[in-house]
């Protein structure tokens, strides 16, 4: 089905967005701005729940529930049965992960910028199973080498796991390129896209990916305590979830169970339904924009807030990539990054603090230990991006 887009305003978008007269918010890949439609959508749910109860209320939004899973799929370009609701984004990757039926001597391929949570479920499996890591090096711009990825392929290789965008960094990984790689070696392929999806256009078929992760809460704009998964019909099988219930499964006989033909076998019967209807708001919202004309404002403000960081005395701006996004990372000499944040917030200003722990052989690599990050959206403004610089360069000269 095909969605209306209407022209972006810039105005509006801020007026429908109560926190920009409160906050100047660039800490978007944490958790952005709600726009008022998303937080009409979970009070309202919250108010039923406590008027009619919660199963009832629960009743009397089906159809909006149903809508949520075909938000989702128009999202990513998928199918509804193709979708899972799940608590947050890492808890969705969980549940694929270690669905996958790894053997010793299989071996998990990734990225140099995978995310922390990630490689300590990798590491867990290697202590399981006897399953291999293997860290596939950045190529010259900062990005997963294609080619090494390509070399590193063989029958032992069991999933390709990688971080669209990283934590600690601008960097857009090339995601399509690595699905293509995967496809053509038959591998199953693992995209964390939870830094990417609403920052950018995502079409699972264009990527390539098998599963997909992803969060409400950040550039998507919805509440906290959403996420969902994508899991393609043709894997689905392969896959049974590390925890089942009721919901994920019917119990079919006193030693028997059966689970559900559908990705919702990763979901759990008990959850939040005014988030799940958050997050379908949060949805809807993005998709009635032109999701590249976002995109082009996300990444221009971005570069214009490079481009004044740069100069500063004592400013190291840390974004590599050929494609780079809203995350923009930074290091001030004499400064540890914490203080920046404090001093910062005292100014109403929000960023960031990427410790090591989050992405450490990425970091580790390039000598850091913590770092600056702002990550700006389509709703700040091109003043707003003048204004942070300004307020860094008066704190680096007092």
């Amino acid at each position: 089905m095909e969605r209306q887009t209407r022209a972006f305003d810039l105005a509006q978008v801020r007026a429908e967005t109560p926190g920009c007269t409160e906050v100047l918010h660039f800490n978007n890949a944490g958790a952005a701005l709600m726009p008022q439609p998303v937080v009409d959508s979970v009070s309202a749910h919250l108010q039923r729940e406590a008027r009619h109860g919660g199963y009832e209320a629960a009743e009397e939004a089906r159809e909006a529930l149903v809508h949520v899973y075909e938000a989702v799929a128009m999202l990513l370009g998928c199918q509804p049965s193709e979708v899972a609701l799940v608590e947050n984004a890492t808890r969705a990757w969980d549940m694929a992960f270690y669905a996958i039926p790894f053997a010793p001597g299989d071996r998990i391929l990734t990225g140099m910028a995978e995310y922390a949570s990630n490689y300590l479920a990798f590491l867990q499996m290697t202590r399981r199973t006897g399953v291999r890591v293997e860290v596939i090096p950045d190529d010259e711009y900062g990005q997963i080498s294609l080619s090494a990825l390509r070399n590193a392929i063989d029958e032992h290789v069991r999933v390709i796991a990688l971080t669209h965008v990283p934590t600690n960094n601008g960097l857009v990984n090339p995601a399509a390129e690595v699905g293509r790689i995967a496809r053509e070696a038959g591998v199953l392929y693992l995209l964390d896209a939870t830094q990417s999806v609403g920052q950018m256009p995502l079409d699972v078929r264009t990527l390539g990916c098998d599963i997909l992760a992803g969060t409400g809460r950040k550039f998507l704009r919805g509440p906290r305590g959403t996420g969902f998964l994508y899991v393609r019909q043709e894997v689905l099988e392969q896959l049974e979830p590390p925890l089942i219930d009721l919901h994920a499964a019917s119990w079919t006989a006193p030693d028997q169970y059966a689970l559900r033909p559908d990705a919702r076998r990763f979901e759990c019967w008990e959850a939040s339904i005014a988030n799940r209807l958050g997050l379908g708001a949060a949805i809807d919202y993005f998709l009635q924009w032109d999701q590249q004309r976002l995109w082009r404002r996300i990444r221009d403000l971005a570069y214009l807030l490079r481009t004044r960081l740069t100069p500063l005395p004592g400013v190291i701006v840390h974004d590599r990539g050929v494609v780079q996004g809203g995350i923009v990372t930074f290091t001030v000499e004499g400064w540890e990054a914490e203080m920046i944040r404090q001093a910062l917030r005292r100014q109403h200003i929000n960023v960031s603090v990427v410790s090591q722990q989050a992405a450490l052989l990425d970091m580790q690599a390039h000598g850091l230990q913590t770092l600056v990050r702002a990550s700006v959206h389509y709703y700040n403004s091109e003043e707003e991006v003048e204004r942070f610089a300004r307020a860094l360069e008066h704190l680096l000269a007092g």
